[in-house]
């Protein structure tokens, strides 16, 4: 999660008096960036996912679950054993990115290459992770794949047990050590504190159950948090890819902008918020809120007094959080959907488009750095712009959208200058992470293959942002995929298709001026995913038109065709979402008394029961149909190296004596000792008639 130093961090009072030249700082780093390589170009295509897990200690006894903040702890253990095994397969981890302590994220060691084979390796390396972060959790942990912890903020919750509040969140709920211990985080959680000028304020409306005591006495109760860790401590499915070129990352950019909140709601895992049930099924909201840094003025809520030292003076209206949707495009082609408010700072608007920055990226760039930088470190101020990225990084990284668009990085000093380069890369952000392997990695290879096939056949997913935005409303919904429809374009396929698809769909009019002024309708998810009449395919068939086009092997086609079935089968309604199956949890549970209350002893069996899932222990045919989740253990999870060093001869003759001893036709490979064995050593003798016979058996074979 963002940029990090080694450093103390400048308090909010302090940072002030640099904001202004970190943003400006911040951009002529990106010019001197754009300048250097925007020559990259046929770039491979390389991509790597990110999920995060949380640590959670139970109590079986007293049937509790509170977080386990062993974070550090757990990161270092797992570091350890990846560097200690040189495996040609591995895992990285980390912690130091993520804002909660009992939080650990983990990635491919290397990204994975642009092969159909790559799709099914995804699964296995996220496998690999979940059994390797097994072997770092104490007896009494796991580690679920959960997006939110459902009995935040309440109670005493974490382990070891703190009172809440603290110096960085001043919060009722939540104690500060719940908080990653590297001092950009708690400084990141004061400083939105102080530039808004109050707490956070994030609301969530409740659920209405037959006996939910708020709707008694208020119309539209909601779920009150007031701290970052209720947002930035939700859990997420990532992915990245390396584009072949600029100008393909931000065509990418855009085109999976369109589809952020169609995935959102199609991985929907959040209806438990601070142990209550809510009446949404995703988490983006209640991150927007969490990390909302606008004072009264720039929300429109109030008056605030100006202050020359902040973007916008600090009242200039700012219609979004920094972490939402997107508000422009950033392809120049994309450029007449952009409908909605965009603030931008006009003096870097002038020096981008000075220095030679097309219109529509210079937009963008001082759309995002009409924001303040939250962590400033203390002698980090003045850099070499030519050598760092370092300010444009602490802008960029805090503005959380639902994509983003990443220039190349700076190379490490030191660094080989002929080592591999990391290209233009565009990161898809809104999916919520799931319960299971199996499910992320088929998430993961459905928006790899529909990338490529909106690269391939020319497509555009292109709408107005205007009604993006009002899918990301639509897709926060209780079971969205079967109650809610979705703006999306009717005409997909390039226009030198539109006389061939005449012919094909004879009710489709011809796609004249008027026509595609109007060529958005509501969709379904059913019909988003798996077509609508004739003139709209669907993005599911689509995926299999691209494999087949590219001549997909038949091993990765199989588990790929699996990945599909279950995005056809979860748009359909046949196969729920991770939300809709834990609601359903909490409503059959025998404590649970209708009330939207989600007790102790609901969160302790529900997060059994997710952890149980994703290790392959509990079947849920709700999620997954017939596909049945082969158990992961800690066991097995690092190579065995093939070993070459000479046993001294004390070594040599015990492993001799130990394998002489059962040796027999009746025992195999790492087998114990059979009868014929224990009867060699209960009678004193090394070697018996059964095993000469063994002996002279073998002899004779050679």
């Amino acid at each position: 999660m963002g940029l990090l130093k080694v450093g103390t961090p400048l308090h909010w009072k302090d940072s002030l008096e640099h904001c202004n030249y970190v943003r400006e700082h911040g951009i002529l780093q990106f010019i001197a960036t754009y300048r250097r390589l925007k020559h990259l170009e046929n770039d491979r295509l390389f991509y790597g996912d990110e999920i995060e897990y949380s640590m959670l200690k139970v109590d079986e006894a007293n049937r509790t679950v509170k977080i386990s903040l062993r974070g550090p702890e757990a990161m270092e253990a797992l570091r350890k054993s990846e560097q200690v095994i040189h495996a040609f397969r591995g895992c990285t981890w980390h912690q130091e990115w993520e804002y909660g302590s009992w939080m650990l994220e983990g990635t491919p060691d290397l990204p994975y290459g642009g092969y159909t084979m790559s799709l099914t390796s995804v699964e296995q390396n996220m496998r690999l992770r979940r059994g390797r972060l097994l072997s770092a959790l104490a007896r009494d942990e796991i580690a679920p794949t959960l997006v939110t912890f459902p009995l935040m903020g309440v109670g005493e919750f974490t382990s070891p047990s703190a009172p809440p509040g603290g110096e960085a969140s001043q919060s009722d709920f939540v104690p500060d050590v719940c908080i990653n211990p590297h001092p950009r985080f708690g400084t990141l959680t004061g400083n939105i504190r102080r530039r808004r000028g109050s707490k956070v304020d994030i609301r969530v409306p409740l659920y209405q159950d037959v006996k939910t005591p708020e709707f008694q006495t208020t119309k539209d109760p909601q779920i009150h948090m007031d701290c970052m860790a209720f947002g930035m401590g939700c859990c997420c499915l990532q992915v990245t890819f390396q584009a072949s070129d600029i100008d393909e990352s931000r065509l990418l950019y855009d085109q999976l902008a369109n589809l952020a909140p169609i995935m959102m709601a199609l991985t929907a895992a959040t209806p438990v918020v601070k142990g209550r049930l809510a009446s949404t099924d995703v988490r983006w909201s209640l991150i927007s809120q969490s990390v909302d840094d606008r004072t009264p003025a720039e929300r429109g809520e109030g008056t605030s007094e100006a202050n020359p030292q902040m973007a916008g003076s600090g009242v200039k209206r700012q219609s979004k959080s920094r972490y939402d949707s997107i508000s422009c495009y950033i392809h120049p082609a994309s450029e007449i959907y952009s409908d909605i408010p965009c603030e931008i700072d006009d003096d870097l608007l002038a020096l981008l488009k000075k220095e030679g920055i097309d219109e529509t990226m210079s937009c963008h760039m001082a759309h995002l750095f009409t924001r303040d930088p939250l962590v400033i470190f203390e002698g980090h101020v003045e850099v070499d712009d030519l050598a760092t990225t370092e300010h444009f990084e602490s802008i960029q990284s805090t503005n959380w959208q639902t994509v983003r668009w990443k220039p190349p990085p700076t190379k490490a000093p030191g660094a080989n200058a002929c080592a591999p380069h990391v290209g233009w890369r565009t990161e898809f952000r809104s999916m919520e992470v799931q319960l299971t392997d199996f499910e992320n990695a088929a998430f993961t290879a459905f928006i790899v293959i529909v990338t490529r096939a909106i690269l391939v056949f020319n497509l555009t997913l292109l709408s107005p942002l205007s009604k993006v935005d009002e899918n990301m409303r639509r897709a926060h919904g209780m079971d969205a995929v079967r109650k809610s429809k979705f703006w999306f374009r009717k005409h997909i396929l390039p226009d030198d298709t539109d006389d061939f698809m005449l012919q094909k769909c004879p009710e489709q009019q011809p796609l004249n001026a008027e026509a595609k002024s109007s060529q958005f309708e509501e969709m379904t998810m059913d019909e988003i995913m798996n077509g609508k009449s004739c003139y709209f395919p669907g993005l599911v068939p689509l995926c299999y038109a691209y494999l087949e086009h590219i001549g997909c092997d038949e091993t990765s086609f199989r588990r790929i065709d699996e990945y599909l079935k279950l995005i056809k089968a979860r748009a359909t309604g046949h196969q729920v979402t991770p939300a809709t199956w834990m609601r359903s949890f909490v409503h059959g549970h025998k404590d649970y008394k209708q009330d939207s209350v989600v007790s102790e002893s609901i969160a302790y069996d529900l997060v059994h029961a997710c952890n149980d899932i994703g290790l392959g222990k509990r079947a849920c045919p709700e999620l997954l149909g017939d596909v049945k989740i082969e158990p992961i253990t800690a066991h097995g999870q690092y190579e065995t190296p093939l070993y070459g060093e000479r046993l001294g001869p004390e070594e040599r003759r015990g492993l001799l004596d130990k394998i002489m001893l059962r040796a027999s036709e009746c025992d195999g490979t790492f087998s114990p000792p059979s009868s014929a064995g224990m009867r060699r050593q209960t009678s004193g003798h090394l070697v018996d008639r059964e095993f000469l016979g063994c002996l002279e058996s073998w002899g004779g074979q050679g």
